[in-house]
């Protein structure tokens, strides 16, 4: 019994832990590399008057957790309440990508839109529902 409660213990304490969190920090740089694929392919081909839009299906969680990716202008950004889950991410859109903003939350339907005119065209990462 001793053995048991002693490896019980050991395990949950300290392996089974840094296991799981290494698993959070892997998950999140997944769903940010992701996240960032989606917003390159949300810039529509050039034309004349931008307006496109499309589902972003994300994880409700990371490491059991709730999270939010923000974007701050040129970089996607992952906040998570566990500090070793997290990232930035820049995605590789068109110069005539002047912006990219908003912010998903997890757990949310997310979309991921693309509005402006032909030189000049916003990504907005937007919750509905």
């Amino acid at each position: 019994m001793l053995y048991i409660t002693l490896l019980t213990t050991v395990l949950y304490g300290g392996s089974v832990p840094a296991y799981q969190g290494a698993v959070g920090a892997e998950l999140g740089e997944r769903v940010l590399a992701e996240a960032s694929a989606e917003v390159e392919r949300a810039v529509p081909p050039r034309g004349r008057h931008v307006a496109a839009s499309r589902r972003v299906d994300i994880p409700a969680t990371i490491d059991g957790a709730g999270y939010r990716i923000r974007a701050n202008g040129t970089h996607l950004v992952l906040e998570h309440p566990d500090e070793a889950v997290g990232g930035r991410a820049r995605p590789m859109v068109p110069d005539r990508v002047s912006n990219v903003t908003g912010t998903w939350e997890s757990g949310a339907e997310t979309v991921v839109t693309a509005s402006g005119s032909r030189e000049n065209v916003t990504i907005r990462l937007e919750g509905r529902g």
